[in-house]
């Protein structure tokens, strides 16, 4: 196979499907790589129980609203069949299976290699994945020695491993309360955190949160124009229960475990108990091997660009936490993102 597009989307959830909706306005022949089975992105892999912090009426893609109450937070499978839907909707060309392993770049543009052995030739490139492929997990004193079971949060699924055992997961955002407060049902758990959880309120004066900054502009403020990404928190949004249920201990939290013996932890004051589990819900790095030969990436990995533009002609991003304002990442986020880089794409193209 060797093909040639306008462009190439690396990536088929939110951020690669909202970039083939401006595309296609823009009549340009471009092609949709996803690595999985299936669109959607990370979404299938997430666990059960997962809602957006977002309701519906502000959860929705370019093109397409999303369906439901628009008051409702909706879950992981509601998320999925949305995207299903989009692709649908839109026929936007999507092959499945086709995890790029490297890139070239030369005069004419981009050779996009795949770890099936396909070849795909494109003009530009929009980088459209997420990190959910590389999970961060700290290196703890010990952890050789512990007999017990690790896992990422992005491992879980749900409670029913974990049914009456001593679970202790390591994190203070939304992934480690969401998680911690279900598994708390069937289970001992403790939230191991190096600060106590901050919680923000979801509904401020009867309106959810996400409506106040969509009203102030705050959620597509272009922090880029001050070459600044936007803000990140570590406060966990609550729509519900959550901070009622840590103030009840259900989980509690706990200063951070110093070091790991055989049979479990070591908390600060040097008492040892034994666990079972730990889950570690300490986030994700970037995942971009494939751009290291194009001199794209920085010393740690990260993409080096502004606003989702890179400083490689030709390349681009969508989908980045804090890439344009402090809603990117998000579904909401990603149409006006696509938008604003199929924009400078396309004048790329026609100069």
């Amino acid at each position: 196979m060797n093909e040639s597009f306008d462009t190439i989307v690396i990536g088929g959830g939110q951020a690669g499907l909202a970039s083939g909706y401006h595309l296609q306005k823009k009549e340009l022949r471009f092609l949709i790589l996803e690595a999985s089975d299936e669109v959607g992105g990370s979404w299938p892999r997430y666990y059960d129980s997962l809602k957006l912090f977002s309701p519906a009426r502000f959860s929705s893609m370019p093109g397409l609203k999303f369906p439901g109450q628009t008051n409702d937070y909706p879950r992981r499978d509601e998320v999925i069949r949305y995207l299903r839907d989009y692709r649908t909707k839109f026929q936007l060309p999507v092959r499945a299976s086709q995890r790029v392993t490297s890139i070239e770049k030369g005069a004419e543009g981009f050779t996009i290699h795949t770890l099936g052995g396909d070849t795909f030739r494109a003009k530009t490139i929009i980088n459209a994945t997420g990190s959910f492929h590389n999970p961060y997990t700290p290196v703890i004193p010990g952890h050789d020695t512990f007999r017990g079971r690790f896992l990422h949060s992005s491992q879980y699924r749900n409670t029913e491993p974990f049914r009456n055992q001593r679970v202790i997961i390591v994190g203070r955002g939304n992934s480690a309360v969401q998680i911690g407060v279900e598994l708390s049902e069937v289970s001992q758990t403790t939230l191991a955190v190096l600060q106590p959880i901050q919680f923000v309120n979801q509904k401020l004066w009867g309106q959810d949160l996400h409506f106040w900054i969509k009203l102030i502009g705050f959620d597509t403020f272009p922090f880029w124009r001050f070459g600044k990404t936007a803000p990140s928190s570590s406060a966990v949004n609550d729509p519900g229960p959550y901070q009622t249920r840590i103030a009840e201990g259900k989980p509690n939290q706990q200063s951070m475990f110093t070091s790991f013996y055989e049979e479990g932890v070591i908390w600060p004051d040097g008492t040892k108990e034994a666990v079972d589990t730990i889950i570690f819900a300490t986030g994700y790095r970037p995942n971009l091997p494939y751009l290291q030969g194009i001199n794209a990436l920085d010393a740690d990995g990260r993409p080096l660009h502004q606003a989702g533009i890179s400083h490689v002609p030709g390349l681009y991003y969508v989908g980045l936490e804090g890439q344009r304002s402090f809603a990117s990442a998000t579904l909401r986020g990603v149409g006006p993102d696509a938008k604003f880089i199929v924009k400078r794409l396309f004048s790329y193209l026609k100069n």
